[in-house]
């Protein structure tokens, strides 16, 4: 059964590429809410693995996967989109105790992986912080478009291997240079044959969800799952345990008054791109002192974007009084300077953060480094609490 992201997505296609008639989405939508009241038990938990489960992977935060571990080093990942995966200790041989039958339906993966194709360039980040970016030989984003200065180079001499979009991937260079493993991001549901074929070619596909985290360090927390299928479960842990030091040392109590900010950016339509309330971005500001100014909107679209579009005038009610703008570049490129601002529109000189001279600008890199959540929220703190400049900053610039 597919996820209710899928169902949607699926239902709501424009091009009915998957001829679901409007019936039979009604259909599916119906026995997904049935289905929903089960508690969403996990498939493949029959007495075979009931008999043999040693424990389950410590989640603080993450809610998008979990992770069961059984005897003879056999672990089953599930995600929440409802495919499972089976993990094993690399030997390509199941134990006696489980059956073909017992694992029918998920999809088996060989740990340590070796050579991966990485499509998923949320993931990439997590990899490498785990320790594990020598395995990567392949992705689907080009030199260009990597903003993480050690990634892009990676890519830019060739270590790691661009082979096309995630849509359309060089097949020959997979078989080529036997890839164990290939990582992709949901935006495969959009081409499912792409994954069909990866998978026809013995290569087992995982389809991470790290992005529909709406608890910020749930996303970081994907690290375990990575250091799991990289045999960097030490490493991982680490990371994560150091991440989470961060954040629990972060001083709420210097920021007065929890300011209201607006997180937004402005498309070529000339409409207002913002995050919807509840997101992982408006709970990293509120994690870090900050209320969001524009909780309480609501999306006219149906969908599992975090984003949604405002028009200039709506926007404009909701945030002239924040007292903190922040502009993201990553969208429609970085602002260099409050007039930058002003000029996409006239409507900007009226807010109380332009005259206050209280404007900043995200960097480049912030969405690509997943692992930067902890250190984002710790910037965002420094912001709310009255920074007067943005030295030392990373993530954040402070427009002029």
């Amino acid at each position: 059964m597919f996820s209710e992201e899928k169902q949607a997505d699926l239902c709501m296609d424009p091009g009915n590429r998957f001829g679901f008639t409007q019936a039979a989405c009604i259909v599916i939508l119906l026995l997904a809410l049935a289905l929903s009241g089960c508690g969403g038990s996990a498939k493949n938990t029959g007495s075979a693995f009931d008999d043999h489960h040693k424990g389950s992977m410590e989640l603080k935060y993450a809610d998008q996967f979990r992770v069961d571990y059984y005897d003879d080093g056999i672990s089953v990942v599930r995600v929440e989109d409802g495919l499972d995966y089976l993990v094993t200790d690399g030997s390509g041989e199941l134990p006696d105790w489980l059956s073909e039958e017992d694992i029918k339906g998920m999809t088996v993966i060989n740990a340590p992986a070796r050579k991966v194709y990485n499509a998923a360039s949320s993931a990439m980040d997590l990899i490498d912080a785990a320790g594990a970016i020598d395995s990567v030989v392949m992705t689907s984003t080009q030199e260009s478009d990597w903003s993480i200065d050690r990634i892009r180079k990676l890519v830019g001499d060739g270590t790691i291997r661009y082979i096309g979009k995630y849509r359309s991937p060089d097949y020959e260079a997979l078989v080529e240079d036997d890839v164990d493993l290939a990582i992709e991001s949901t935006m495969i549901y959009h081409n499912p044959q792409v994954k069909e074929a990866i998978e026809e070619l013995g290569i087992p596909v995982l389809v991470e969800r790290s992005s529909y985290e709406s608890e910020p360090l749930g996303r970081v927390e994907w690290i375990k799952l990575y250091g799991l299928l990289f045999g960097k479960e030490d490493e991982a842990q680490a990371f994560f345990d150091e991440s989470e030091a961060k954040l629990k040392a972060i001083d709420t109590d210097a920021v007065k008054d929890s300011p209201s900010v607006a997180f937004f950016s402005v498309n070529s339509n000339g409409s207002v791109v913002v995050r919807k309330p509840g997101d992982y971005v408006t709970k990293m500001m509120e994690t870090a002192g900050g209320t969001y100014a524009l909780d309480g909107i609501t999306d006219d679209e149906d969908n599992a974007l975090s984003t949604m579009n405002m028009q200039m005038e709506a926007f404009y009610d909701k945030a002239v009084d924040a007292d903190i703008l922040i502009y993201n570049s990553t969208i429609e490129g970085g602002l260099g300077s409050i007039s930058d601002l002003t000029a996409l529109s006239d409507g900007f000189n009226d807010f109380a953060a332009v005259k206050n001279g209280n404007v900043w600008c995200t960097d480049a890199s912030t969405f690509q480094k997943t692992t930067g959540a902890a250190d984002m929220i710790t910037e965002m703190n420094r912001i709310f609490a009255g920074a007067a400049d943005d030295s030392g900053m990373e993530y954040f610039h402070k427009l002029r």
